[in-house]
């Protein structure tokens, strides 16, 4: 499928969508929902730190009124201090959907066959200051996404939101993050990733498909949770420099920034004002890294052998003054990659992502994003991949979002594959 006829899919699906999102308002009672409460004459008993404060309270006895020593007058106990410097919240992501390519019609084990899918994320998250100019980050997340909901395959299906992992609720990522006067900023954590330790934020679409994060999720910014540490300067006038590592599965064994560690360093220089921003990036990966979030088969099969790669991103978004217009904000991105083994290894990608808000209801959101995935230089067919979506906030705690994917690869077997998809997500914020 060429561009210009995903081009009139997309617009086509939009047009589908839109109408549907426009009557949500008549069929969905807000002020109901919003006013909804649990019933007066039975509460559950829920710990908070007043709970505990009552406790203390009666069972134990003042020790400054029991001591007159001067010590026992900076003897206090302060129950529930420690919430005073924690914050938490989440949010649980189920999401409904399918996909069905070319390949699976006969039922091969490389395809996918259109049968409907049901899956969740669950996410909490944990911040804790200690001086009051650092930060404690703690997630933990589960889920039960599969098939192609979180696989990294040419198709691009995997999902912004997805978690796979059984069920098994654990530390998804954890980091301490402090600044150091007025400007700079240092992170360093067992479970981090690059692109939360850049200055500049590359992107400002919000993607359904994890292809779409960070302005394109190739070889620049194609990232792996891992030990890392890194570094940011903000300058007074909106430029700002960063950099940073991770080192995959450093624990195990190989060491940080080790021989036999795969590593990425990625330095960033950009420079951002309220409407506007552009960055670049290079991102120098060793040991035989590998990306495969928005990659074609050929651009995921080159050949590193124990080399790395030099990988150069360009990234810049603009937005309008105000929401609400028939102008949307966009978010493009360019990505070259260049390995260190010999023959040809040259790979590039691009992204284009488009946002409308507050265009039918207050806080809805309309994407549309189409992209190149990373291709290698002698692919013979032309990847492609697309989104459009709605998201429609029903309360300050809930939205909904009806989307619709696709696009062109090529698969394990060479042959060119079209891929169809779509998905709802609900989203329920604590």
């Amino acid at each position: 499928m060429k561009l210009f006829q995903q081009m009139l899919v997309a617009g086509a699906s939009l047009s589908l969508i839109t109408p549907i999102a426009a009557q949500a308002s008549d069929f969905v009672n807000l002020d109901e929902i919003n006013s909804y409460s649990r019933s007066t004459k039975k509460k559950s008993s829920r710990l908070d730190s007043n709970s505990f404060t009552n406790i203390f309270s009666e069972k134990i006895v003042d020790i400054k009124g029991s001591n007159n020593g001067p010590e026992s007058k900076q003897t206090q106990l302060e129950a529930g201090s420690f919430s005073d410097t924690t914050t938490f919240d989440g949010k649980t992501v189920l999401s409904v959907g399918s996909v069905d390519t070319e390949d699976g019609e006969d039922g091969s084990s490389s395809g996918y066959m259109g049968e409907v899918k049901a899956f969740y994320t669950y996410q909490a998250n944990l911040n804790t200051s200690f001086t009051g100019d650092d930060n404690l980050y703690i997630r933990l997340k589960t889920g039960n996404h599969d098939s192609w909901a979180d696989t990294k395959s040419s198709y691009n299906t995997y999902l912004s939101a997805a978690k796979g992992g059984s069920d098994k609720f654990k530390v998804d990522k954890i980091w301490y993050t402090t600044s150091i006067g007025e400007n700079n900023t240092f992170w360093v954590g067992p479970k981090i990733e690059n692109y939360y330790m850049h200055g500049t934020t590359p992107s400002i679409y919000k993607p359904i498909l994890k292809a779409f994060t960070l302005g394109g999720n190739a070889s620049a910014y194609g990232a792996s949770t891992s030990p890392g540490a890194g570094w940011t300067y903000n300058f007074d006038n909106g430029w700002a420099v960063s950099s940073n590592f991770t080192s995959q599965k450093a624990n195990s064994g190989k060491g940080v920034l080790s021989d036999e560690a795969k590593t990425s360093w990625a330095t960033q220089v950009g420079y951002t004002q309220p409407q506007y921003s552009v960055s670049a990036i290079v991102n120098m990966k060793y040991n035989d890294w590998e990306d495969s979030y928005f990659m074609s088969t050929d651009g995921s099969q080159r050949t590193f052998g124990d080399k790395g790669s030099t990988n150069i991103g360009l990234r810049g978004w603009w937005r309008p003054e105000s929401t609400g217009t028939i102008t949307p904000s966009i978010s493009v991105g360019y990505d070259t990659s260049e390995t260190d083994q010999t023959g040809n290894s040259n790979t590039t990608a691009y992204f284009v992502g488009l946002t409308w808000q507050d265009m039918i209801n207050a806080d809805d959101r309309i994407g549309i994003a189409f992209g190149q995935p990373q291709k290698h230089e002698d692919d013979e067919i032309d990847p492609f991949l697309y989104e459009v979506y709605y998201d429609f906030k029903v309360n300050d705690a809930v939205s909904v979002t009806p989307a619709i994917f696709g696009g062109t690869s090529k698969n394990s077997a060479g042959a060119e594959v079209e891929m169809q998809g779509y998905v709802v997500n609900t989203t329920l914020k604590f």
